[in-house]
């Protein structure tokens, strides 16, 4: 029976309510007698659906430089040399989310970065790999936020984990990867 539920409570969600509010939109306009005025709202609010629909499938395509940079800063790297986004990514569903770019940045942005990481009073090196938590070990509800910072074969990584504080939320896990061998940095989101 939940098997049914769940995508019938989507479809009205989703497709119902804004036929239902379209059809509102256009009879009582032309029930109290202006019929003209009802085809000039009912076209504008489908436009706006119609806007709105072509948003969620392409909105990346409508992913800034400006949003890669405001990401990056909120998990404490700055970038102040140009940049250039290699790739973006992004995929939503009910109860998850996945966001990932590349950032090809400069050699100076590059050092500052990993300066930071590295003199984090938290830096774990690649041989002190047994201190660095893993996310699927901790309760995605309740543990506390967790900072890491830590250097792998290839890349320095800074990760943020926070729990959502409340059951069936999904807690938010940020990663920031630095390559040693390119000047790239890759940033994930993913809520699950």
């Amino acid at each position: 029976m939940d098997d049914f539920l769940f995508p019938l409570i989507l479809f009205l969600i989703f497709i119902g309510i804004p036929i239902v509010v379209g059809l509102l939109i256009y009879i009582i306009p032309k029930k109290l007698g202006y019929p003209k005025f009802a085809r000039y709202l009912l076209f504008t609010y489908g436009f706006i659906c119609l806007l709105f629909t072509c948003y969620l499938f392409f909105s990346d395509y409508f992913f800034t430089k400006s949003d890669a940079l405001k990401l990056v800063e909120e998990q404490g790297i700055t970038l102040v040399d140009k940049f250039k986004i290699s790739n973006y990514n992004s995929s939503f569903a009910i109860g998850e989310s996945y966001e990932t770019f590349t950032l090809n940045i400069s050699n100076l942005d590059k050092q500052k970065a990993i300066s930071k990481i590295i003199n984090s009073k938290n830096f774990h090196s690649t041989e002190d790999s047994n201190h660095i938590v893993s996310y699927n070990s901790l309760n995605q509800y309740e543990s506390s936020k967790i900072i890491q910072n830590y250097e792998t074969e290839d890349a320095y990584v800074r990760e943020y984990f926070k729990p959502s504080g409340q059951k069936n939320y999904a807690p938010t896990f940020r990663k920031i990867t630095i390559s040693k061998l390119k000047n790239e940095l890759i940033y994930k989101d993913i809520d699950e």
